[in-house]
């Protein structure tokens, strides 16, 4: 009987453990599958991580240039996919939104944006063009800003 309740107390405390909720991975380990599976040349798991608006993103680009949406996707890898070493840094999470610096392959940080969408965070190169788009627009509005403030009016 001792061994039969033994067994049944383990068998139990195995099953409350495979169905506990697995805690989702933080943008820096979504990050790293990335890696791996860029890496591994595993379009498909690199095409998951990524937000859907960036998906739709190369959906368009796919179809402008008569590719695939895997075509762009290899072709547009958050880094090199000839660097051996990739360091990454200073991960911040703000609600839903998140960013992680990543040292490109010509040794300087840029911000990967992330997105948390059903829970999951995912690569939001969308975001990351928003945002050079964004940081464009005020360069250019400052340059404006700088030409007509030095005018004289006569």
């Amino acid at each position: 009987m001792f061994t039969w309740s033994r067994f049944l107390i383990v068998s139990l405390v195995i099953s409350l453990v495979a169905c506990a909720p697995q805690r989702p991975a933080t943008p820096k380990e979504t990050f790293m599958t990335y890696i791996k599976a860029l890496k591994a040349k595993d379009y498909t798991t690199m095409k998951v991580l990524l937000s859907d608006a960036t998906i739709k993103m190369h959906e368009k680009e796919a179809k402008a240039q008569g590719l695939t949406v895997d075509d762009i996707v290899k072709r547009e890898t958050l880094v090199s996919e000839n660097q051996t070493a990739v360091e990454y840094r200073n991960e911040k999470i703000d609600g839903d939104k998140a960013t992680l610096e990543v040292k490109n392959s010509y040794g300087s940080w840029e911000k990967v944006p992330f997105v948390r969408e059903d829970g999951e965070w995912k690569i939001d190169k969308q975001g990351y063009a928003d945002q050079m788009l964004k940081d464009v627009e005020d360069s250019e509005r400052k340059i404006d800003e700088l030409i007509n403030g030095n005018r004289s009016t006569y």
